[in-house]
């Protein structure tokens, strides 16, 4: 039979929820305004607070409710002992309401509330109206409240509380004094795990903690929660260490990371496997993995932006030298075409019935990226099954086999004028140039005399070649980290008659002109795809700027071309 203390047991994030401002965590700004307002009696009439869940909404309003109408105010906290204060406590104090808007929405709710604030209060000297998920309620119920928030009583206070103010009417935001209540950083969840664990006798490592403030994701009520499913799980068992915190919460280590982001790097297929297999021996979950590698994968892509991002990542100093190590390893373009795959896997795994194989699929994906498009341009297969990611050493290879193979030379040097693949003809402009059955086309003796547009008689054969056939291109790619970076680029023509590729992101544009090796290695391509060397240039635009506004779009100019000789 359980015992008495098992029967009435309190979760810990009941259990020390604050009963004053002094005990909130993090929200000092917040907390000396409310006071001020309580001292000074400039109490205003409506307040908004806004933010993610477990941030102290609710518990701010709730001590806030207590110090308004508190007969022993100390310093604008509410003593905790008088008759008023153990009445909101306890909940029977008819002047303090709450309501829970997303199961109470309707207009018939609002108009109850309206129906008691025509009362004076009985105890104390406020009312106070506390609505939770205020944007749960119905448009009839917003118009309803929308007139007693404009022209309340004197002694009404209402405090609408909400994770979505974006869904709020204006009519209602503008008559409230919002407060947003942001994600509360890991330390300061970190050092509140830290007091309860000191207070319920908890033995813990601070490793274990900083572990479980950071999973909270900001919310002190998620971390506080969080402990206490790790002290049941620990329950007898001496310390609660960071071992186990990571088994009780399904997540993997930081050094399991490194590791599979090595194997990645490398491209060593048959590691990147192992180390999944290990994860889920252990019992590890996989949509708690995936979250947590791409927060990882996040946290080096910032380091390798810029060292400064430092102070933004939560991770402990041992972490931070292994992530540096990592970022000055890899290049932007590969971190983030990891974290665009991860991202993917997220949404694709939540639903999906065989999980391992579309995270295995992943880690193929990444370390072979020949399996999305099988073209020229990688070294053969290594010992270990991998392929070489070596760039010089596929540039080699690439140069070898296009010398040895004539007939795959002809094959790229190909005519994106029209519907047929044919070789690029070294004929001078104006030359006749000869089908493969040595006739010409009846359409081609109209075609020298047509008028051809007037933008597009300015653009070299070359570039217009490369630009008709840009989608074929794309398409013959090795599958690595450039070519997510192009998919979205627009094309044009530079003053020097230079290839121009745009970018919308500064960020895309700045990969390649401050990357030698990456425009290297795309222009290289390029010229093995189309069998000349053509000059490119990489811009970004402005902030705020159109295309077509500050630049020629040649793809439209080819595409008129090719409509122009298909109609005749």
């Amino acid at each position: 039979m359980p015992s008495e203390q098992t029967q009435h047991y309190l979760a810990l994030y009941r259990k020390y929820r604050p009963l004053t401002f002094d005990d909130v965590c993090g929200r000092d700004a917040i907390v000396r305004t409310l006071k001020n307002q309580i001292i000074s009696g400039r109490i205003g009439h409506s307040y908004l607070f806004c933010g993610t869940r477990g941030t102290g909404k609710t518990s701010i309003a709730k001590i806030f409710a207590r110090a308004v109408n508190c007969e022993d105010l100390k310093d604008g906290n509410p003593c905790g002992k008088c008759s008023s204060c153990l009445a909101i406590m306890e909940n029977a104090n008819l002047n303090v309401v709450e309501m829970d808007a997303a199961s109470n929405n309707g207009v018939d709710d609002i108009r109850s509330i309206i129906d008691q604030v025509s009362y004076s209060p009985t105890q104390g000297r406020y009312r106070v109206y506390i609505i939770d998920e205020v944007h749960m309620l119905s448009t009839a119920a917003f118009n309803a409240l929308l007139k007693t928030l404009e022209e309340p009583p004197s002694y009404a206070i209402f405090i609408l509380a909400t994770t979505e103010p974006a869904r709020l009417p204006l009519t209602i935001l503008s008559r409230c004094q919002r407060y947003d209540f942001g994600r509360l950083p890991s330390p300061v969840i970190g050092k509140r795990l830290k007091d309860i664990c000191e207070m319920e006798g908890i033995d813990a490592e601070e490793k274990a903690l900083g572990y479980i403030a950071s999973s909270a994701d900001g919310s002190l009520r998620d971390g506080i929660s969080l402990l206490d499913q790790c002290n049941a799980f620990n329950f007898g068992q001496g310390t609660l260490t960071y071992d186990k915190a990571l088994e009780i919460l399904g997540a993997v280590d930081t050094e399991v990371f490194c590791r599979l982001f090595t194997a990645l790097h490398e491209a060593r297929t048959a590691d990147a496997v192992g180390i999944l297999d290990e994860i889920l021996s252990q019992g590890r979950e996989l949509v708690q993995f995936v979250s947590d590698y791409t927060s990882f994968l996040r946290n080096i892509l910032l380091l390798k932006a810029s060292p400064a991002t430092e102070k933004y990542l939560d991770a402990a100093a041992d972490q931070l030298r292994a992530m540096k190590e990592l970022a000055q390893r890899a290049e932007l373009p590969e971190i983030m075409n990891e974290i665009t795959v991860f991202s993917e896997l997220a949404e694709q795994i939540r639903y999906a019935q065989s999980r391992r194989i579309l995270v295995e699929i992943a880690l193929i994906r990444l370390c072979r990226p020949s399996v999305d498009a099988q073209a020229p341009g990688y070294a053969p297969e290594a010992a270990d099954g991998a392929y070489s990611v070596n760039t010089q050493e596929r540039l080699r290879v690439l140069e070898e086999k296009l010398l040895s193979d004539e007939e795959l030379f002809n094959s790229r040097m190909v005519s994106f004028q029209g519907v047929s693949e044919q070789p690029v003809s070294s004929a001078a402009p104006g030359q006749e140039r000869a089908h493969p059955d040595n006739k010409r086309d009846e359409t081609d003796s109209t075609a020298e005399n047509r008028p051809a547009p007037v933008l597009a008689a300015a653009v070299p054969d070359d570039i217009r070649s490369l630009v008709a056939g840009w989608n074929k291109i794309l398409a013959g790619m090795p599958a690595g980290y450039l070519k997510p970076l192009l998919r979205k680029a627009k094309l044009s023509l530079g003053d020097r008659q230079q290839l121009l590729i745009v970018f919308e992101n500064a960020f895309y544009a700045d990969s390649f002109n401050s990357n030698e090796t990456i425009r290297r290695e795309f222009e290289n391509y390029l010229a093995s795809a189309t069998g000349r060397d053509i000059p490119v240039e990489y811009k970004c635009l402005d902030n705020g700027g159109k295309f077509r506004d500050n630049y020629v779009d040649l793809q439209d100019i080819v595409k008129m071309d090719i409509e122009v000789e298909d109609d005749d």
